[in-house]
């Protein structure tokens, strides 16, 4: 077990940030509520998955939603209900030990991204408890089908949510995860695109085996990496390139892009002018909460599961949806989709058809213009 510091958790950020691919929440969200933990006086514990007992309990906390903002609209329409003085995932991870009458051991981070990351951990540290060294996703995902969990047939209910409304909900049971997904994001479109929501409540030997290992010490590789690349004024994109054994794809500047909120989901597109090596060339990304595809002139190059990450090539820092803009510079890369995604279930689960793609998948690999 690892008591993790300030900055092994600010690498840990960073990291699942640019492996989010623009999903997973925002990061200043995430460094704001470590130090509200560290504020209390709490302690972060990283542990493994061979170094926790058999019978431990653990959960998978997180925040669901549109990652865009809500209409002015929607916002009048909500400000005349109260609102918690504390995170809702507090809410919900105290009320799902009331109803299971046990007290949970740890949690797990539902995706990597630089709020839900922090989310689950949070969770936790505020709670006395330790962050699993795993996770369902190996990076960050739209739906809760999209997950290890799924492809393992470990059920999600009961699930526990809350909203900054202080209004809590139990799903005792669902018919199936897809099912899970539509009744949890039906409750977050209602709660101001953001629900908060604990699931998969199970003990450490039903895990095993259905989770990713080491992904969040993955994650703060990645983050120290990165922050050292930033330090000596490296090219940060291929320094990430090369931690995440991928490679840089395209360098150029945002000509357009465009989102909207759409059903609990942030769906977009960026068109990249290439510059450098790339100039005369195209790039463009579609976007489902993360970054689902890409194409180089028109023609289809990357898809999920393969990890399709932005970074700002001024700052080094990782592009979140829907925070990119004209005249932005930019650098993508991309990196390998996490093993269990390859099977024919997770490919059924989260290939190019899920984002209406008639193409089988086929791993990225570099082009030379």
């Amino acid at each position: 077990m690892k008591t993790l510091t300030r900055q092994d958790l600010e690498d840990i950020l960073s990291g699942a940030a640019i492996l989010g691919t623009g999903g997973g929440g925002e990061l200043e969200e995430g460094r704001a509520l470590i130090e509200d933990a560290f504020a209390q006086g709490k302690e972060f514990s990283l542990v493994g998955l061979d170094e926790a007992p058999d019978d431990a309990l653990f959960c998978t906390a997180y925040m669901l939603g549109a990652i865009s903002p809500i209409s002015a609209e929607e916002e009048q329409q909500c400000n005349s209900l109260p609102r918690i003085s504390e995170p809702s995932i507090m809410v919900a991870y105290r009320r799902f030990q009331e109803y299971l009458g046990r007290e949970f051991y740890g949690t797990i981070c539902c995706e990597l991204g630089g709020s839900n990351t922090a989310v689950a951990s949070y969770a936790a540290a505020a709670s006395g408890h330790c962050i699993l060294d795993a996770d369902p996703a190996g990076r960050a995902v739209p739906e809760i089908t999209h997950s290890t969990y799924y492809l393992n047939g470990l059920p999600a209910a009961p699930i526990v949510m809350a909203n900054e409304f202080g209004e809590t909900i139990i799903s005792e049971n669902v018919v199936d995860d897809a099912r899970a997904e539509h009744i949890v994001r039906a409750l977050a479109c209602v709660s101001r695109n953001d629900i908060a929501a604990i699931d998969h409540a199970l003990e450490l030997r039903e895990l095993r085996g259905a989770i990713i290992p080491g992904t969040i010490s993955k994650a703060m590789h990645m983050g120290q990496v990165w922050r050292e690349a930033v330090a000596a004024r490296l090219d940060v994109a291929q320094s990430v390139a090369e931690a995440g054994k991928g490679f840089v794809d395209f360098c150029g500047v945002v000509a357009e892009c465009n989102w909207r909120t759409e059903d609990g989901f942030t769906l977009g597109e960026i068109t990249i002018a290439g510059s450098g090596v790339y100039a005369e060339h195209s790039y463009k990304i579609q976007v489902k909460n993360e970054n689902m595809a890409a194409w180089i002139d028109g023609v289809l190059h990357a898809t999920i599961p393969d990890l399709i990450c932005l970074l700002d090539t001024e700052t080094g820092a990782a592009v979140t949806n829907p925070n990119y803009y004209v005249g932005q510079n930019v650098a993508v890369v991309i990196l390998p989709a996490p093993k269990a995604f390859l099977t024919d279930k997770g490919l059924q689960s989260f290939g190019p058809r899920y984002v209406h793609i008639n193409e089988p998948y086929r791993p990225a690999h570099p082009i030379v213009f």
